[in-house]
């Protein structure tokens, strides 16, 4: 007969008293040190071939589901994996997804408007996230994403790839130490030709291989009115956030690192328009923001021109390995020299410190904190995502709300601060070489918007607060209370 000693009875019962306890999604998520992580990967038209991938070759990982509104590029993903001997999962409605219990993480690559709602609905479901950038289409959602990840406790990485490259942090704190001085003006560059979308008539037909009501999701469901229903959505305000908040996030995140701020800025303003040519997109082509944290300035400049009228003329094609990669980055102005991040130079331009050059993985990382479940080792947390994205919206919504101005108003904007005039300056000269008259094609003025950086709030501007947020559709609300 066996017998229950009191040791024996203690064990068992809190053995099963921690599994009663633990929230559900918390106990299924849980896998051993030498199990495969399930990922699945939604949304994968463009930057998402990048994510499959990864995680196909992982080791310890296994790409378990394919998760795509698009059922041609759905079905030709699924096929390849078929024809290798590893089938995988497939769904077209991320909700059904998340219903499936052998995922444990997804990692999504879906249009801007998307982010948020999946990263939340994943976290309630008990899956880790990770989330390509910007983290958030509004200040609203990506507040709502770290909610949720510490709600849940979930790994949440933002796609910033940038912060698992080991020259930054480096860099950032050699600057800290006072090697070159104070910092001045922390600069994100996005010099990133970008050529117009065509204008269309009218309404575009959706082509039938994509669920067009699964496509817009939270996003209003408007008639496509462009060519392209894929990749040219970064440029409409329903369902993108331009080159500041597409490749400029980027830029941004590691300007914001080097200045060691972990909230949002006093103040924005933004110069910018849609300049060069007249086509169906809405976002800013070329603009400047400005960004006052009291004590230093953050100034983003987003310049989707070439460098000149030639350059258009000869054909924009035979152009772009001259500018891949060229402008796109950060320069960290100071008191004595200047970096970029990975050299260090004095006030001359003589080169005086170089930084690392290994990095880390940066989807490896992210599996790295989901296996040990703690947050620090993450390189990417959601939080750090949701503040630089918030940047790019902040920018975005002053001038969203801004005016059309002459070019002595927007001198008369800038007042005395050299760093501005100087960045407005160049922002006409680029301009200019490529046929742009500011007095007949004026740039638009956004007003200097206070902010409460606590409350993630404009001050006494309501029209801009109703762009902390969006309308949502029935079905696809991104929640107050997550």
């Amino acid at each position: 007969m066996n017998t229950l000693t009191r040791r024996s009875f203690l064990k068992s019962s809190l053995i099963t008293t921690a599994a009663v306890s633990m929230p559900a999604h918390l106990w299924a998520a849980v896998r051993g040190a030498n199990e495969d992580i399930r990922v699945a990967v939604i949304g994968f038209g463009s930057r998402g071939e990048s994510h499959i991938k990864a995680f196909s070759t992982m080791k310890g990982v296994r790409l378990a589901a394919l998760c795509d509104c698009d059922t041609r590029i759905l079905e030709n993903a699924a096929k390849k994996f078929a024809d290798k001997g590893a089938p995988v999962k497939t769904f077209t409605d991320v909700r059904k997804l998340l219903e499936d219990k052998d995922i444990d993480a997804i990692s999504t690559a879906t249009p801007n408007h998307w982010h948020s709602l999946i990263t939340v609905w994943a976290c309630q479901a008990g899956k880790d996230v990770y989330v390509e950038k910007p983290v958030s289409h509004n200040v609203f959602e990506g507040r709502q994403c770290v909610a949720a990840s510490r709600k849940y406790n979930r790994i949440v990485q933002a796609g910033t790839q940038s912060r698992s490259d080991a020259a930054y942090p480096e860099a950032w704190a050699w600057i800290k130490e006072g090697h070159i001085g104070k910092i001045k003006v922390a600069r994100g560059l996005c010099y990133k030709p970008r050529q117009s979308i065509g204008k269309v008539a009218g309404p575009q037909p959706i082509p039938a291989n994509i669920d067009y009501d699964l496509w817009c999701g939270p996003a209003l469901k408007l008639p496509l009115m462009r060519k392209k229903l894929h990749y040219d959505w970064h440029w409409v305000w329903n369902t993108g956030c331009g080159d500041m908040g597409n490749q400029g996030i980027h830029e941004m995140d590691k300007a914001r690192w080097a200045l060691g701020k972990t909230e949002l800025p006093e103040s924005v303003f933004s110069i910018g328009g849609r300049l060069g040519y007249v086509d169906d997109g809405e976002t800013a082509n070329t603009q400047m923001c400005v960004y006052n944290y009291g004590d230093v300035l953050l100034i983003f400049e987003t310049r989707g021109l070439p460098r000149g009228k030639e350059f258009q003329e000869k054909g924009w094609n035979q152009n772009m390995d001259k500018y891949r990669g060229e402008g796109i980055g950060q320069v960290i102005e100071c008191e004595g020299g200047y970096t970029n991040g990975h050299v260090a130079y004095d006030k001359e331009g003589k080169e005086i410190k170089r930084f690392s050059k290994s990095s880390e993985d940066h989807f490896a990382n992210f599996i790295k904190a989901v296996r040990s479940r703690k947050r620090e080792d993450q390189n990417a947390d959601i939080l750090e995502g949701h503040l630089s994205s918030a940047l790019c919206h902040l920018g975005n919504i002053s001038h969203r709300v801004g005016q059309e101005a002459d070019p002595d108003q927007l001198q008369a904007a800038l007042k005395q601060d050299s760093a501005p005039q100087e960045t407005l300056a160049r922002m006409e000269e680029h301009l200019a070489a490529n046929g742009v008259d500011i007095k007949k094609t004026k740039l638009t003025l956004g007003p200097t918007l206070k902010f409460d950086p606590k409350a993630e709030r404009f001050i006494g501007n309501d029209r801009a607060n109703e762009l902390i947020t969006r309308p949502y559709r029935p079905g696809f609300v991104v929640p107050e209370q997550v």
